[in-house]
Order: structure tokens, then C-alpha cells, then sequence
């Protein structure tokens, strides 16, 4: 697995990095500025490249459009001191695969890394609005799945579940069997369990 880490702060960026490559992540190249990891997705396919939304350079949203446009095809998330449900869902709409808040858990954000560079989408919109802890395996959620596991939690089949937040049936199987993947859960009652052991309500 080959990521870009793209931060203005010498520290932030090499921290990261420095992790990712622990946690056996084969390549975790970095770069200071937006020019920069433009130049190096032009050079290198990664499979996923980190953005700091906070860089001078990044000009907001705006340098996320350009990487997106200009990445090679390359997967691009936006990390970002900030944590508001505005900006991450903005982010996604812009074309990033993934809105990672800093302040989450180290491990937690290795494990979302790697969730996005085998293609999973990942927000955690349920985080930035209430009060699970950042390094619970809720953090990993999208506020979809989030939504369907709240109904496994009341007991309600996928069927009821699918009637309820206006989805397809097969949707919610998939949704299901991706936030059980996310939270290694054996089936939907042990889904359940880690939820409220989490504090999901």
C-alpha cells in the first residue's frame, strides 16, 4: 500500500507517516504543500493521498477539486484540525473519499486508511456531532451506516430498516455487511452490542 501524506507542519506530516509506515504500511511518502503532492501523484500511482485542508496552498475546497481533477485517478481524502459535518460532507461531495478529523485516535485513523485506500468511503458524520469517543469502532462509520445500525440496535429487520431511511433492501445489506466488516462484528447482535458499548443512541 502506497500513501501520500500532504501537511504544511513538519511534525503533523511526519508523525503520520512515521505511524502509517509502523502499522505496515509499505510506502508513506510526504509532502509540505499542494504543488508538491501534485508533482508526486504525477510520478507515483498511491493509493490514497492524504490533503491537509488547513494548508496555505490548499485555498479551501479548492485544492481538493484540483487534486481530485489532476491526482491521477489516486483516491484523496482531506484531513483537517477543524471536525464539522458541514466540511466533511462538503468534502465528499467535492470527490474525496474520506474526511479523517485529526483529533481521532491514532490507531483509529490507521484503521480508517486503510478502509479508504481499499475503496470504502469513510466520514465519521456521527462523531462530529455527538459524543462517542474519537477511538471507538463507531468513528469508523459513515452517518449511513450509522443509521442502519441504529436500527439493528431496535431490532428492525432490513426490510423495516430499508422502509425507514428510503433505501433499497440490498442497500441496507450491503451497508450491514459493511459496518459489521468495519467493527469486526461476528453478526448483527454482536453489531449491536459493540454499538451500545459504544454509546450509540
Amino acid at each position: 500500500m502506497k500513501v501520500l501524506v500532504t501537511d504544511d507542519h513538519d511534525l503533523v506530516r511526519e508523525t503520520i507517516a512515521a505511524f502509517l509506515i509502523a502499522e505496515g504500511v509499505e510506502v508513506a511518502d510526504t509532502a509540505a504543500s499542494l504543488p508538491d503532492a501534485l508533482a508526486a501523484m504525477a510520478n507515483t500511482r498511491y493509493d490514497l493521498v492524504l490533503l491537509d485542508h488547513d494548508m496555505p496552498s490548499m485555498n479551501g475546497l479548492t485544492g481538493l477539486l484540483r487534486a481530485v481533477a489532476e491526482g491521477q485517478g489516486a483516491p484523496i481524502a482531506l484531513i483537517s484540525g477543524s471536525t464539522s459535518r458541514e466540511l466533511a460532507e462538503a468534502a465528499l461531495d467535492a470527490g474525496a473519499i474520506g474526511f479523517v478529523p485529526k483529533k481521532m485516535a491514532s490507531r483509529a485513523m490507521v484503521a480508517a486508511v486503510k478502509l479508504m485506500a481499499k475503496g470504502d468511503t469513510f466520514a465519521p458524520i456521527g462523531l462530529l456531532e455527538s459524543a462517542v469517543a474519537p477511538n471507538a469502532p463507531l468513528a469508523l462509520l459513515t452517518r449511513r451506516e450509522s443509521a442502519v445500525l441504529r436500527g439493528i440496535c431496535d431490532g428492525k429487520s432490513n426490510k423495516e430498516i430499508a422502509r425507514d431511511l428510503e433505501l433499497q433492501e440490498v442497500t441496507v445489506k450491503l451497508h450491514v455487511k459493511t459496518l459489521s466488516r468495519k467493527l469486526e462484528a461476528k453478526n448483527r447482535t454482536h453489531a449491536a452490542m459493540i454499538a451500545r458499548n459504544g454509546g450509540l443512541h
